[in-house]
């Protein structure tokens, strides 16, 4: 039976997509090949989720209409490493048995979702 095979990409609306993806480049190791831009992944330790909220939620700006969740292999690190590069880093950090998680922003305000998950 035919069937979904994997998480294929995450789509997000820009005021200026070349400097969002230089931004994305530098910051979050996003890397241009083919004529496409992908995070490599061939680390990534746990499934990937999907979760949906209510347009009202606050879980992240009612706004943004979609949230990415990249995941980690040492959140602390790369969110220190990302603060000193002046990145908007929440300072809230918070751990779950499934995981921690940290956020911070990109330049043009959306917020993304960082998670180390539990081995």
């Amino acid at each position: 039976m035919a069937s979904i095979t994997g998480f294929g990409g995450a789509f997000l609306r820009a005021n200026d997509p070349k400097a969002l993806y230089q931004w994305y480049e530098r910051h979050l190791g996003l890397v241009k090949a083919d004529g496409a831009f992908s995070f490599p992944a061939p680390t990534q330790q746990a499934r990937v989720i999907v979760s949906f909220f209510k347009q009202e939620d606050e879980y992240f700006p009612p706004v943004q209409k979609a949230m990415m969740n990249l995941q980690v292999d040492d959140l602390d690190g790369v969110l220190d490493r990302l603060m000193a590069e002046g990145v908007t880093v929440d300072p809230k950090r918070e751990s779950y048995d499934f995981g921690k998680f940290g956020w911070v922003t990109d330049p043009e305000g959306n917020r993304i979702e960082l998670w180390q998950p539990i081995d």
